[in-house]
């Protein structure tokens, strides 16, 4: 298990978001930071905010109070064109990959590049869609359409697309939902691989434990829409806590699936 780095500076500084759906108040009062280079795993039932969270970063959502600095830059302060820079730095990473069916994997590669690196040549292109392909390990599937990839394929396609721009944050949704354990464990090595090669700072949104061992630098679990815990793997694991103890006990962590 790595040890994250406090010296490092911080690139994400959420403070007291607030965040509610009509009646249902789904973000009441969290706070939390990512530091530069850093995995922050993000725990919780299903409902408690999770994915709320991530979507109010990139402003995918608006948060209804609250602050949201990236990289010193406050998020729901922003116009358009100066979102749309801060949003060119974060890389997105979706719980289905949200692929483009009908396009190749080439093409949906190509994509984000044509939009967000203007002004580089088709060679230049063509070796970046090359180099983010063999970096997921499927140069072999450039001329794939999704549909014809499994879905730890196109989970690895989702995550060459997020690479292809060089995001300096990767927020990732629920990456190895879906996936079989071995598959499961392959993406969880991937996120970590891209950590050491990118230097990303990443917030992963996940309920499989196996995905949280080996990913996890630093550890957040929200209850009722707030913090309840803040750690390591291992002082989750020694907690008592009926509520911890849910998650990180194997009898008890399917209840937290659904």
């Amino acid at each position: 298990m790595k040890k994250p780095d406090t010296n490092t500076q911080t690139v994400i500084d959420i403070r007291n978001l607030k965040k509610s759906f009509g009646p249902k108040d789904v973000l009441k009062d969290v706070s939390l930071q990512l530091k530069k280079q850093e995995n922050l795993v993000v725990l919780g039932k299903s409902g408690t905010g999770k994915s709320v969270l991530i979507k109010c970063i990139v402003r995918l959502l608006k948060a209804d109070a609250g602050e949201i600095e990236v990289f010193g830059e406050e998020v729901n302060a922003l116009d358009k064109g100066q979102l749309d820079e801060v949003r060119r730095k974060i890389g997105f990473l979706f719980q289905s990959a949200a692929l483009y069916d009908s396009m190749t994997v080439r093409e949906n590669l190509e994509f984000p590049l044509r939009r967000i690196r203007k002004g580089l040549s088709e060679a230049e292109i063509d070796e970046k869609v090359q180099q983010a392909l063999e970096n997921v390990g499927l140069a072999e599937a450039i001329d794939k359409m999704p549909s014809e990839l499994s879905g730890g394929m196109r989970k690895r396609i989702g995550l060459a697309r997020t690479i292809i721009v060089d995001p300096e944050i990767i927020l990732y949704d629920e990456p190895t939902t879906g996936l079989d354990p071995v598959t499961s464990n392959e993406i969880s090595i991937l996120i970590n691989e891209i950590q050491q090669k990118y230097k990303a700072s990443s917030i992963i949104i996940t309920h499989d434990m196996e995905c949280v061992r080996t990913v996890a630098d630093r550890i957040i679990m929200l209850k009722e829409g707030e913090v309840y815990k803040e750690g390591s793997f291992q002082e989750f694991e020694k907690d008592n806590d009926g509520y911890i103890s849910s998650f990180f006990k194997p009898q008890n962590q399917e209840l937290n699936k659904n």
